[in-house]
């Protein structure tokens, strides 16, 4: 089953990558990879001095940590007991476009690499704000001191998942991700200089830049979590839902040599933060490297545990009800805003953001794709962490 799971993985990812050349010379006609000499509206031939310029183009450059996630149909919602009798995420099916997302979550190293070059090019002000906040470990009644000052800049903790960072601090490193990963695909492409009328960003025309670095719509997340392309069966059937990014029910490994052992980095019950001395059950008793445990059928790691992980939309107990059914977001309150909530005991406003996921210290009923909570976006815990997307730009699935 694996074997297969992981050959589908890899068809998919080579048919995906290969579609904008697959549909080259169809009928001798013109496309994105080779529009010919010259234009079929006017006859002007390209590239001729002074002329219209249309650059070479191989499809989106990759981008570096990126997976491909391609898009279809799907039922967002909650398939656990709703516990908390919430009922925000009743089940509807949407359409999701394809686009790209993380295979780990962002590390402590990803962000002193951040921090590093915003001391250099920053105000110091700036840098302050894109400090983590280490004291989320702290805590009066428990010895949390270690992870206070040690967890973001200790070496042995380089490749777990950067905590202590608000919706806003999350944001701001997408955007100077984006600058700096574009920067360096000009260079290798020969474009050193920037024209000044972009205002120092690459042109869209060259082909060689990258869409923005941005965090995931909660749709995104949710189905990249379910990653269901390991549940197709012939033509548009799936055989069964997943509880988990995974199959079955269970939270162990039902298979091979790993067989039951733990699939993510959670916490178990009451005190029991990673089982007993010698035969530890996850391993981790705060967080977990990000390559600990298998990756999804997408390819993605730590979709259930580690940290929960912040996603674009504002929070709203309706979404799924006022939603577009093709890339469903929700950016603020339009036709449900925060002031129809009772403000004073009530924390639904505009700057209230989903997270999703679960974390080390969290029960096994958060690990699945479908739950959701909320939290201000300029607040930070030591149990969220984030991944950043991509759209995949220039297709029409």
């Amino acid at each position: 089953m694996t074997n297969i799971v992981s050959n589908l993985k890899g068809l998919t990812a080579l048919a995906c990558g290969l579609a904008l050349l697959a549909s080259c010379g169809r009928s001798g006609t013109p496309d994105a990879v080779n529009p010919g000499e010259a234009s079929t509206a006017t006859g002007l031939e390209y590239n001729e001095d002074g002329g219209f310029a249309v650059n070479e183009f191989r499809g989106q450059p990759a981008g570096p940590n990126l997976v491909f996630i391609q898009g279809g149909r799907t039922t967002l919602g909650s398939y656990e007991e709703d516990i908390l009798n919430s009922r925000d995420n009743l089940e509807r099916t949407v359409t999701v476009a394809s686009f790209y997302m993380d295979e780990t979550e962002v590390a402590n190293i990803h962000w002193l690499e951040y921090l590093f070059y915003v001391k250099l090019d920053s105000s110091r002000e700036f840098y302050e704000s894109a400090l983590p906040d280490t004291t989320v470990w702290a805590r009066e009644l428990a010895f949390n001191d270690p992870y206070v000052e040690h967890y973001l800049r200790y070496p042995g903790f380089r490749y777990h998942p950067v905590v202590g960072v608000t919706w806003v601090q999350a944001n701001d490193y997408c955007k100077w991700r984006t600058r700096v990963v574009n920067q360096k695909l000009a260079e290798e492409n020969g474009l050193d200089d920037v024209p000044e009328t972009t205002g120092g960003r690459i042109p869209l025309e060259t082909g060689v830049v990258l869409p923005d670095y941005r965090l995931p719509t909660e749709a995104e997340w949710e189905y990249a979590a379910q990653a269901l392309i390991g549940t197709q069966w012939l033509d548009e059937n799936q055989t069964h839902k997943r509880l988990y990014p995974w199959d079955g029910h269970a939270l162990r490994n039902p298979y091979g040599k790993q067989m039951g052992y733990f699939l993510a980095n959670f916490k178990r019950g009451r005190g029991d933060y990673a089982g007993i001395a010698g035969k530890l059950n996850d391993g981790a008793m705060i967080t977990a490297y990000i390559y600990e445990f298998p990756p999804n059928d997408f390819g993605l790691y730590n979709m259930a545990g580690n940290v929960n992980e912040w996603v674009q939309d504002v929070y709203r107990p309706l979404s799924f009800r006022e939603f577009d059914d093709l890339n469903p977001v929700r950016r603020d309150g339009y036709m449900d805003e925060g002031s129809a909530y009772d403000p004073e005991n009530s924390l639904i406003n505009d700057r209230v953001r989903v997270y999703k996921g679960g974390s080390w210290k969290d029960i096994a009923y958060w690990l699945s794709p479908g739950t959701r909570r909320f939290l201000e976006e300029d607040s930070a815990t030591a149990t969220i962490g984030f991944r950043c997307a991509m759209i995949s730009a220039g297709t029409n699935y």
